[in-house]
């Protein structure tokens, strides 16, 4: 059963005489129980879709619903079902970790004493700090913090906008093991962001760019259809290597990856200059997004 069903849903802003498409005709399934990923850089459109979901923002065309719910019509009983966790930290700064979660209890005509067991892996963590304001916690604490505000009425869908982006690789490891524990009782999650190595950390995720979707599958699937021989390039300067590739004959694209470079090569004759060492590499999302967007797919 999905949880989530898109149809053609498009949203266009418009500033003056400039028009800005930021979603032309989404469609998409998202199962019950699922850890969905919504994978692209700043600017693709995630937030726009998340904000329609959560029925903060009006498609211009097209139809969405969550848990069954209209995101237009249904939009009263769809915000008690979910729950959302916005991109930038939105809590009270001047109240405490306390003051903030029984403020959003209330919201929901519930109470935080009550429902504490649905959120306690993660308030152990910010109980030293209850009586701390929220603006004087670190990063990682702000996101478990938030993350607690969205949980405490036990939504049946929970979406999350870039909530990791500005914080330390280690919380961004807490937090995805804390994604993984709320899947298990039942939730639906949909996370956003940046960072195509969280991908690999999804049931399945779909790569969107300048308001398209580009490819929905599961990140092993997606690696699997790149179709394509890769190869890491070492050699003295990222600027001069990917220089000296241009000239290479059998190499159709190169670009940075980390410290190497990443060739894709059509050729398996292909000769490297002196001074370049290349070795065969299994494809990443990184590089299944890149040949997407140069396929002309976005």
């Amino acid at each position: 059963m999905d949880a989530i069903t898109i149809r053609q849903v498009s949203k266009a802003y418009a500033a003056g005489r400039t028009r800005t498409e930021a979603l032309r005709g989404i469609s998409l399934d998202i199962g019950e129980g699922e850890r969905f990923g919504l994978i692209g850089p700043d600017g693709a459109g995630k937030t726009t879709l998340f904000r329609i979901l959560t029925s903060l923002l009006l498609p211009d065309s097209g139809q969405a619903a969550v848990n069954g719910l209209d995101v237009v019509r249904d939009f009263r009983r769809l915000r008690t079902q979910l729950g959302y966790m916005p991109g930038r930290f939105s809590l009270y700064t001047d109240l405490t970790v306390e003051e903030n979660l029984a403020f959003f209890a209330s919201i929901f005509d519930t109470d935080f004493r009550e429902n504490r067991h649905l959120v306690q892996d993660i308030y152990v963590q910010l109980e030293p700090f209850r009586r701390f304001r929220a603006g004087n916690l670190s990063g990682g604490m702000k996101q478990k913090l938030a993350l607690c505000c969205a949980l405490i009425h036990r939504p049946r869908t929970l979406f999350l906008d870039e909530p990791t982006t500005g914080v330390d690789a280690v919380s961004r490891k807490e937090f995805w093991q804390l994604l993984k524990g709320l899947q298990a009782q039942g939730i639906t999650i949909v996370v956003s962001t940046p960072y195509m190595d969280e991908a690999s950390l999804c049931d399945r995720v779909a790569l969107i760019q300048q308001g398209r979707i580009l490819r929905v599958d599961t990140p092993e699937g997606l690696r699997r259809g790149y179709g394509r021989r890769l190869m890491a390039v070492k050699g003295p300067g990222m600027l001069k290597t990917l220089d000296m590739l241009e000239g290479v004959a059998g190499v159709s694209d190169a670009y940075p990856f980390g410290e190497h470079v990443h060739a894709v090569v059509a050729d398996e004759g292909v000769q490297w200059p002196e001074g370049r060492a290349a070795v065969d590499v299994e494809p990443d999302i990184e590089d299944c997004f890149i040949s997407l967007m140069k396929d002309g797919h976005g």
